[in-house]
């Protein structure tokens, strides 16, 4: 026969290979853009003005991938809500990445924004019928910087919430995480299903430090020789 032992094993394989991942992604100004305030002083100026994934939400994008890459989520669906032109976001830093279905909440024109409120109310819904385990999302939107929808899909929904994460690992039905705080790094632990927030990740920012460090220690370097 099979004992309990075994049982709790054979079920967290299971738990495992039928993991969904949601990924909320948005649409935003480009982050190389120079913003500009409208003439009302009511927004930024959003015509003729590139626009991309936003950055935070990219990095939600690759954790997912990642944790499919480690067979710890079977399934990948990305949800962006916006005008026509979100779609461009869905295929090119969703899908494009290896993410496996992309729904998109169109609304009428490209410059419509909802509340933080109303997303977090209208991504709730689409969890409802989606049915994830785990709902990964950046901290924030670099546009009206509201740093709200997690949070307050969390609430909606319940769930156990972790916010500016940089590193997140799942392991038997449970993730676990660190997030970069003023003392340091801070890790902890929390059950599924769960909604998660992504920050900036310590090593890309140390790496791209050194690397300019290096640029500047070489041109340095350059204008000695050249100089008589």
């Amino acid at each position: 026969g099979i004992n309990a032992e075994y049982m709790g094993t054979l079920s967290e394989c299971l738990f495992f290979f039928e993991m969904r991942a949601l990924v909320c992604v948005k649409r935003a100004i480009d982050y190389t853009v120079k913003i500009r305030v409208r003439p009302d002083k009511l927004g930024v100026v959003k015509d003729n003005v590139k626009h991309s994934c936003n950055p935070f939400d990219e990095i939600a994008v690759e954790e997912a991938v990642r944790l499919k890459e480690k067979k710890a989520v079977k399934e990948i669906v990305a949800v962006s809500i916006g005008g026509p032109k979100s779609v461009e976001v869905l295929r090119g830093s969703a899908l494009a990445l290896g993410v496996d279905k992309a729904i998109h909440v169109k609304l009428p024109n490209d410059n419509d924004d909802l509340e933080p409120l109303a997303v977090a109310q209208v991504l709730a819904k689409i969890a409802e019928k989606v049915q994830p385990d785990l709902i990964i999302a950046g901290k924030q939107s670099i546009d009206d910087d509201t740093c709200a929808v997690p949070q307050m899909l969390a609430s909606i929904l319940d769930w156990p919430q972790a916010t500016f994460i940089s590193e997140l690992n799942v392991d038997g039905g449970k993730c676990s995480i660190s997030r970069e705080t003023d003392a340091g790094v801070q890790k902890l632990e929390t059950t599924l299903p769960a909604v998660i927030s992504c920050d900036l990740r310590c090593p890309g920012i140390f790496v791209l430090s050194q690397s300019t460090s290096i640029c500047k220690t070489a041109r340095n370097h350059e204008s000695q020789e050249e100089a008589p």
